[in-house]
């Protein structure tokens, strides 16, 4: 957690907090997607992570990505944009936060599939037909490679 939300924490405890994200559809050469299962969960999410003040939404997934993954990746375009009270989740250490979050797809430049930060516990790619149970209740087009081909993806 940067010090800009440690900071906001400290103010309003583990109350509900709004929070700018982004998060990564990361393929392997068989298309199957990265996900990732931090420390003390049980459920797993996509490489993601929140925007931080100054930073735009592509400096953003590039530094959540390597930091999660130590992979160095490439946002090549936003699949979708998802917000709204179904996005919020509750940490196991008690703090509440509502997403807003833009997924990127993202290639792969270089780097070496291991976490960099010890937030991650578990970095595994799990084919389409095989999504895990996740965090956030994205929809399920947006792992679907022939259905968010070519459009972006809204509720």
């Amino acid at each position: 957690m940067s010090e800009y939300y440690k900071n906001i924490r400290n103010k309003i405890g583990p109350d509900l907090l709004f929070i700018p994200s982004v998060a990564a559809i990361i393929r392997n050469e068989k298309n199957d997607i990265l996900f990732i299962r931090k420390k003390g969960e049980t459920i797993w999410g996509l490489p993601a992570g929140a925007i931080e003040i100054g930073e735009s939404p592509s400096e953003s997934i590039k530094r959540e990505v390597y930091e999660e993954t130590g992979l160095i990746i490439h946002p090549k375009r936003i699949i979708g944009v998802f917000g709204g009270d179904k996005y919020r989740y509750e940490y196991t250490n008690g703090h509440k936060v509502e997403y807003i979050v833009t997924i990127f797809e993202c290639s792969i430049r270089s780097g070496e599939l291991s976490p960099v930060d010890g937030e991650a516990e578990e970095l595994r790619y799990y084919a389409e037909e095989e999504i895990p149970p996740i965090a956030i209740p994205l929809p399920k087009e947006i792992f679907i490679k022939k259905l968010s081909k070519d459009k972006t993806i809204f509720e």
